[in-house]
Parts: C-alpha cells; sequence; structure tokens
C-alpha cells in the first residue's frame, strides 16, 4: 500500500507485556524512559487503512485493543499476534481469520481511549452528515473518563461541533467528564518532523504518547490547543494545493510541451493525479467550514476548482491525441492504471477514478480500469491508451510490457506527458 511506518511496533516478552519501556512528556513532547505498560483498552473505531495502522501499532506495544468494523457494527479484539500476522487491513479482510467478537456499544463503553478513524465514502453535502452519524455511533456509549482522538480533518471550528455532540449525546462535559483530541492524519503526517496533537489547553496525556511513540519522530509529538492544531492543518493543506492548482493552472497554456515547456516537461514528470489527489478531503473540510466570501473561501474554491478541473483538461488532452493522430473513438480502447487503497479513510481518489471513468465513455465508450495485479496489457484490434494516474502504475506498466509497447501511453501529469 505504499505506507510507511506510522507507529513503532516494539518487541514484546510475552503476548500482552511489553518489555520494559515507558515514556515521559517534557514540555509538550515525548520522550522514551523507563518502565512498565499499564493495561488500558482501546478502541479504534473504523476498519480503514488507518484505523488498522493505529490498532495493530498500539496491540503490539501491549494494550488492549478493539477494532471496530463501522458497517458490521461489531468489534474485533485485535491481538498482538494477529497484528504481527496482517500487515494491513487488507490482508486482515481477506483472509477472514476467525476472531473475538463484540458488539460496538461494549467495546466503546469498556475503552479508555477511542481513535475515530472510519472510512468516508459519501460525496458533497453528504460527507457532513456521514460523518457526524459514525462520530454518534462511536461516542453515545463511552462512559465518564474516556479519552476521544479525532483523526479525520475538521476544518477551522468542526471541533468545537465535534465536543458539543458528544456533551449532547453523552449529557456529560468535554474537558471534566471527557477528554478530547485531535490528531487528523494524512501524507503529511509520514514526513513531518512530529505529530501535532491539539489538546484542550494543549492538556499532554502520557498513555497517548506512549500509543503513538515512534523511535523515528522522537521527542516530536507536539500537544498543541485545539484551534492552533487546526490552523496549522489548514496552513498545511492550503499551502499544497495553492501550489498545485497553480501548477495544473499554468500547465494548461502549454500545448506544444515538446518545444516551448521542456523545463516545465522536466519539472512536474512524475507529478500525478495520485499526488494532487492527497488531502482534497481535508481542502473541501476547510471549505465546509468557512462561511462568506473572503479571500480565504476564494483560495479554497480556485484550489478545488483547478483540482477538479484537471479531469476535464486530461480527457480534453484525450480527444486532441486522437484527432493528431486521426484515430476513431469507436476505435479506441482506454485502460486506466490507478492503483487505490479501497480501505483508506478518504474516499476522493476513488470519486475521482469514478469520474474520470465516466467522462471518458462520454466520449470512448471502451473504458476500464485497470488493476495493478492485471497490468499485463494483452493484444487488441483497437487502439489502446493507457493513462498512468501515479509513478507506481506508470513504472509497473512499463516493466510488465517491455515485450508490448503497442499502445499509447498517457501520463497523468500537468503537461499530459505522452508516449508511444
Amino acid at each position: 500500500m505504499g505506507w510507511k511506518k506510522l507507529f513503532f511496533n516494539p518487541p514484546l516478552d510475552s503476548p500482552g507485556e511489553k518489555k520494559n519501556s515507558s515514556y515521559n512528556i517534557k514540555g509538550g513532547l515525548c520522550d522514551k524512559v523507563t518502565g512498565v505498560t499499564s493495561q488500558i483498552t482501546t478502541a479504534v473505531y473504523g476498519l480503514s487503512t488507518e484505523g488498522y495502522r493505529i490498532a495493530s501499532s498500539i496491540a503490539v506495544k501491549g494494550f488492549k485493543v478493539s477494532l471496530i468494523d463501522e458497517a458490521a457494527r461489531m468489534a474485533i479484539s485485535l491481538k498482538p499476534d494477529i497484528a504481527r500476522t496482517y500487515p494491513d487491513v487488507s490482508s486482515l479482510i481477506e483472509d477472514e481469520p476467525l476472531l473475538a467478537l463484540e458488539p460496538v456499544d461494549v467495546a466503546v463503553s469498556e475503552a479508555s481511549y477511542i481513535f475515530f478513524a472510519p472510512k468516508i465514502r459519501k460525496v458533497g453535502q453528504e460527507v457532513k452528515s456521514d460523518v457526524t452519524s459514525k462520530f454518534r455511533d462511536a461516542t453515545k456509549a463511552i462512559r465518564k473518563g474516556t479519552s476521544v482522538v479525532y483523526t479525520l480533518p475538521t476544518g477551522i471550528g468542526g471541533n468545537n461541533e465535534n465536543m458539543a455532540l458528544i456533551e449532547h449525546i453523552t449529557g456529560m462535559t468535554v474537558g471534566k467528564d471527557i477528554f478530547y483530541y485531535y490528531m487528523p492524519i494524512n501524507q503529511e503526517l509520514f514526513s513531518s518532523p512530529e505529530i501535532i496533537v491539539g489538546a484542550l489547553k494543549s492538556k499532554q496525556d502520557a498513555e497517548i504518547s506512549k500509543m503513538l511513540y515512534d523511535p523515528d519522530i522522537k521527542g516530536r509529538i507536539n500537544y498543541i490547543d485545539i484551534i492552533s492544531a487546526e490552523f496549522m492543518h489548514s496552513i498545511r493543506v492550503l499551502g499544497h494545493y495553492a501550489h498545485m492548482a497553480s501548477v495544473l493552472e499554468i500547465c494548461k497554456n502549454f500545448k506544444d510541451i515538446n518545444i516551448k515547456s521542456e523545463p516545465i516537461h522536466r519539472a512536474f514528470s512524475d507529478l500525478y493525479i495520485d499526488d494532487i489527489a492527497n488531502g482534497l478531503y481535508d481542502l473541501r473540510a476547510i471549505g465546509s467550514s468557512l462561511g462568506g466570501a473572503g479571500p480565504l473561501m476564494y483560495l479554497v474554491n480556485g484550489s478545488i476548482k483547478g483540482t477538479e478541473g484537471y479531469i476535464k483538461h486530461l480527457i480534453d488532452e484525450i480527444r486532441d491525441l486522437l484527432k493528431k493522430r486521426d484515430l476513431k473513438a469507436s476505435r479506441t480502447k482506454v485502460a486506466i492504471a490507478w492503483t487505490l487503497d479501497p480501505n483508506e479513510m478518504r474516499g476522493d481518489k476513488i470519486e475521482l477514478l469514478s469520474s474520470l471513468e465516466s467522462k471518458l465513455k462520454d466520449y470512448i465508450g471502451d473504458v476500464e480500469r485497470q488493476p495493478w495485479s492485471g497490468l499485463d496489457l494483452y493484444p487488441t484490434e483497437k487502439t489502446r491508451i493507457v493513462i498512468a494516474c501515479s509513478k507506481l502504475d506508470f513504472a509497473r506498466i512499463m516493466a510488465k510490457n517491455k515485450q508490448n509497447q503497442d499502445f499509447i501511453m498517457m501520463k497523468a501529469n500537468p503537461v499530459c506527458e505522452t508516449i508511444g
């Protein structure tokens, strides 16, 4: 899946027993010290890639963990041996091992810590209601003293709504009876020098620090106030997309890329739609949290429009390609090579893939998705165009079809580079 190590999984002396190590918090940062892990019960709500990665990483540290399948509304008791056997949630789902199950409400009511990491597949106006429904399900049975760690992005002010919802559902007070933390997980986390955890009054939690400890980012779990965490995440997302939108819009102006824009071609050849789409959910969450029509809203809307508009631009480039080479749409077959993680929390890439496929079929009827496990391109009487949507897919296609170069490759990058 291309996941880098998110959390450290130290060895166990025996199942459920961790070797002597513990953690201390100094100045808002986490450092490793000596000690023994307490038997804290944790529930991770969401049978997602991110949810399983969190749950398995916590399980091998000796914590009791329940992984909640939000669709089946059942909780899986995740033991250290299972966490080690299955490296990701896809392998766990495919193998279907016999695991101890219990109802969601039981797992939630027994948990001292709840990580909220569900799969979100709704789009548009339905996203917020879907998230709210799942969050209500994840928190309605919590008991006094429970800590909730929210890992989806909320935009600006969204955590206040979450805390108000918890208080409405439970009748308890956040900050007194219930504790709330905000830790938006995205690809940025893997390359970031620290994990930002938003907390009321920057409250530090030693148990969360134990669960998240990773020697690669030792001393970099930073507790700050929630609104600052929202601002920092929003700034990172907007910075990413302001750059992406600028690249996409400027590159649209270069038609003869071989002559007029060789530096542009070299600079962005390996920037694919897969990279562009990272964090689109976060960008939309920021937009939905803003009101009015100020400069920030213009920046968000412009970035969303530029990113979504790339699909139309890509299809226009395919039209131009057919026209230049005197190819008929009815005699053309298009294969979309985009290896996606079906279990990741965000569904933006899946949505973009569906949009690309649908719009291509309006113009070229014979369109198929090319899964990574079947990248062999078999002979066909039609002219085949393959759209590579990530650097990994491009490399796999070229490697598996060295003996068969009878196709046109279009890289889904800002310059829509064509090979063949």
